[in-house]
């Protein structure tokens, strides 16, 4: 009975996914690789464009470049977070996780209002050539990236047992030899595991290339969205699609298995406590190099949220709500063709109804894959997980394709549902962490006092669980309502977005309003993370 319940329950993950992923991405293949029969001329005429062999280089050079940046700025970070305990540290740490669920709209919008034509820095010290570059792309995606390092690598190094450096300090390492012969070998997990996962990010981004490249600078994303949504290109855009899916589901497969070490070192008891900094190291070398860090950080990181909550204050260049004012206005806006009002409704349906569905999902897939032993459950995990390695401009052209002559296209529910697709990842390895915590013995010894499998699930691993649920649960609110990429492929006006309006808007280059809604979006982000440092529970 137990064997055949599993069974039905399996079923509604890999049915949901079947539907709402796999025949997507197998009406993508057709595309590319059908035109009257099976051919490879669309994949041959990409490979043999210049143009479009230049963006595939293009794109792994600034994903290589960008979490090379990525780690030179987040590794200093994860030390000091580490090692040292001072007061704000909480707050400080939940802060600087901000960027990684800001919308990469508001990111570009960040730089722009920096780096533009009349942006501060710009005004201040002249043109630094850095807007419309790969310099842009790259710093942008470390502000957006270097929160997945700080945490990854600090939970680890945290970890690092001390005797192992007390018994190298002993036999006379010391200084920078006892970090690259000690230290650093055992922090490589973590340190591999967060570049991987930096790079597949910056892999697949869309708004900061889009917005800040330039066509001069596009990458793959960008281009499988112009080639779909400007020229019409269904057959080059997929194809093209196709080269991007087998690229990301090969680096998702290091990914993945880099995680693999990193859980089995971040397994280790000992957790050594942070210790306050002394005046003497502040007055030190140590401390001018980490006042000097701070800086650097201020500058690239946290600059670009103050100067659009700044922006959105400022109105005929004085301090004004005017901005604030509008975007909570009823007045109908042509530019998007609704009201700022729905697209903030819409966001935060978009959210609640992909909490709801990627929870249900990844609790299912979770729990079987930790609790159940059964035929083919290595197949299992590799198909639930392959969604990781998807783009949204993929999974936006596979609805496209699959959907367009259903009664969903163009609904609010196929936003959802694509919304889930992309969140549902995450969410499951939120409850995964958590459910690995849980000792099997505590259900088994319910079952064996009376309780069936299903009430000690409930009565017992559910409650313990519920820390990974809720963060897995924030985090799906948190990307659903940050989403451009997808969204913008299968909504219609009515079904406007927060990040559709902040598009929209700078398009129109009236950047005050889409700053006010940038800020929003900021302090929904923000109160999202402080519950998740509250709990406690890692997501990545």
């Amino acid at each position: 009975m137990r064997f055949r319940l599993s069974k039905i329950i399996l079923l509604v993950p890999l049915a949901f996914l079947l539907i709402f992923f796999y025949i997507p991405l197998i009406s993508i293949i057709r595309e590319g690789l059908w035109d009257n029969g099976f051919t490879l001329k669309y994949l041959l005429s990409i490979l043999s464009n210049s143009y479009h062999r230049h963006i595939i280089f293009f794109t792994v050079e600034q994903a290589l470049a960008s979490t090379g940046l990525t780690l030179l700025l987040g590794l200093p970070g994860a030390y000091l977070f580490a090692r040292y305990d001072f007061p704000g540290k909480r707050v400080i740490k939940a802060f600087l996780t901000v960027p990684f669920v800001m919308p990469s709209i508001m990111v570009a919008l960040g730089f722009l209002l920096l780096f533009g034509k009349e942006g501060f820095f710009t005004r201040l010290f002249g043109d630094w050539g850095i807007l419309y570059s790969w310099k842009a792309i790259l710093i942008a995606h470390a502000f957006y990236n270097f929160p997945i390092v700080i945490r990854m690598v600090s939970s680890l190094w945290q970890r690092i047992n001390p005797h192992y450096e007390e018994v190298a300090m002993s036999l006379g390492a010391k200084g920078f030899t006892l970090f690259r012969k000690v230290t650093l070998p055992m922090l490589m997990p973590s340190i591999f595991a967060s570049a991987m996962l930096t790079f597949v990010f910056c892999f697949l981004s869309f708004s900061i290339p889009l917005i800040l490249g330039g066509y001069q600078y596009a990458t793959i994303e960008v281009d499988i969205f112009m080639l779909i949504m400007t020229l019409l290109d269904f057959k080059t855009g997929s194809a093209l699609a196709i080269i991007q899916i087998s690229l990301s589901f090969i680096f998702m497969y290091i990914y993945i298995k880099s995680l693999d070490s990193y859980s089995k070192a971040e397994e280790q008891r000992v957790f050594r406590e942070p210790r306050k900094m002394t005046l003497k190291e502040l007055m030190s070398v140590k401390g001018a190099l980490i006042l000097l860090y701070s800086l650097i950080v201020f500058i690239f990181i946290v600059s670009p949220l103050l100067a659009v909550v700044y922006d959105s204050l400022i109105y005929n260049g004085h301090f004004s709500l005017e901005w604030y004012h509008r975007v909570f206005s009823a007045r109908y806006n042509p530019i998007f063709g609704a009201t700022t009002l729905t697209a903030i409704r819409n966001s935060l349906l978009f959210g609640f109804g992909t909490v709801v569905l990627s929870t249900i999902i990844a609790l299912i897939v979770a729990y079987s894959l930790h609790r159940w032993h059964f035929r083919g459950k290595n197949i299992f995990d590799a198909l639930v997980m392959l969604p990781l390695g998807s783009s949204a401009i993929t999974l936006g052209l596979g609805y496209i394709k699959a959907f367009h002559a259903t009664p969903l296209y163009r609904t609010w529910i196929i936003i959802v549902l694509a919304h889930t697709v992309i969140a549902y990842p995450f969410v499951l390895r939120a409850i995964s962490a958590v459910l690995r915590k849980i000792k099997p013995s505590l259900s088994e010894a319910a079952v064996s006092l009376g309780a069936t499998e299903w009430k000690a699930f409930l009565r017992v691993e559910l409650p313990l669980a519920m820390g990974g649920i809720i963060v897995g649960a924030i985090f799906a609110f948190a990307m659903s309502i940050a989403e451009l990429g997808a969204t913008y492929m299968l909504y219609s006006p009515e079904y406007t977005t927060i990040t559709i309006a902040v598009y929209r808007f700078l398009g129109s280059r009236q950047f005050g309003s889409a700053s006010a809604l940038s800020v929003i979006l900021m302090a929904i982000s923000g109160i999202s993370f402080m519950i998740i440092e509250r709990i406690g529970e890692e997501v990545w």
